[in-house]
């Protein structure tokens, strides 16, 4: 956030705290509502929108307290400003766009990702400006030697960077990426580590979207089923699912919210989500509550 800032990167305005005072103190600052994070984490792991003091005070002490995977690190947390708008996902390879994405999320106050669709259309102006803010943040952070994944949302004020990885997008994105556009982002990622020559020429114009299955409440996953009809819709790439019956189902309020995801590709944004409505429809199962 800092190197970023001193490089004129829009970013949202931060405070980094360590203890309860500090937080509410940030978050008065920036005004609510507040995002507090861990300054160490991965996968929206301990991220919250706080609307409201009580709801500040109350992921302050739940981050502060327990033991949870960041806290391998000193404990600090992350104060941010609300950036309110549509997310979406840069991919690059060295100093190349490949590539944008949209994001959508459920529902607050959690960030979990239910669907991803390749590639988002901008105007010449707007993916210019995208650009120039990608090779800035090259430039601020010097990781512009391989893939880097950069999240940003559009706000009122234009694009905002919310993150910035030095790596490939999280699963599926190489996998997006390929079905859209034929750029083998994984292949040209071992190519440059061995040093062969990479290949990232646009090979074809498609939309590929991924929809994530995510449960809407807690206990024992009865039964999940009809995955082989959802697979067999045309335009189905991929479905996978990662729970089986007799699971337990815990809401965390992350990533680890998945239990599945469903992969399809056609000519057209529209023609993709039609595809991915009808094969989610053919995908359903029963969780018992604790």
């Amino acid at each position: 956030r800092q190197l970023l800032a001193e490089a004129g990167v829009p970013i949202p305005a931060f405070r980094v705290a360590a203890n309860v005072a500090e937080v509410e103190s940030a978050a008065a600052e920036i005004g609510l509502p507040v995002v507090l994070k861990p300054a160490v984490g991965a996968g929206s792991k301990g991220v919250r929108l706080c609307r409201n003091a009580d709801e500040v005070a109350e992921h302050t002490t739940y981050l502060l307290g327990g033991k949870h995977i960041w806290q391998s690190s000193a404990r600090k947390i992350l104060v941010e400003e609300f950036a309110q708008g549509l997310q979406y996902s840069i991919e690059t390879m060295g100093n190349e766009v490949i590539g944008i994405a949209a994001a959508d999320f459920g529902p607050p106050p959690h960030f979990v990702l239910r669907q991803f669709t390749f590639p988002q259309a901008f105007t010449d102006e707007e993916h210019s400006r995208i650009a120039d803010i990608s090779l800035n943040c090259m430039r601020a952070l010097g990781v512009g030697w391989g893939p880097m994944n950069i999240e940003f949302r559009w706000t009122k004020r234009g694009p905002v960077v919310i993150e910035v990885n030095p790596r490939l997008g999280g699963v599926p994105t190489p996998q997006l990426v390929h079905l859209a556009c034929g750029v083998d982002l994984v292949t040209a990622h071992i190519k440059l580590v061995v040093g062969d020559e990479w290949d990232l020429r646009i090979k074809h114009s498609r939309t590929a979207a991924a929809r994530i299955l995510v449960p809407d409440r807690d206990g024992i996953l009865d039964w999940i089923d009809s995955d082989s009809r959802a697979a067999a819709v045309p335009g189905v790439v991929e479905v996978k699912l990662y729970v089986k019956p007799n699971m337990r189902i815990a809401r965390k309020g992350d990533y680890r919210d998945w239990i599945g995801y469903v992969i399809a590709v056609s000519a057209s944004p529209t023609q993709t989500s039609a595809i991915l409505q009808r094969a989610i429809d053919l995908i359903d199962w029963s969780i018992s509550p604790f």
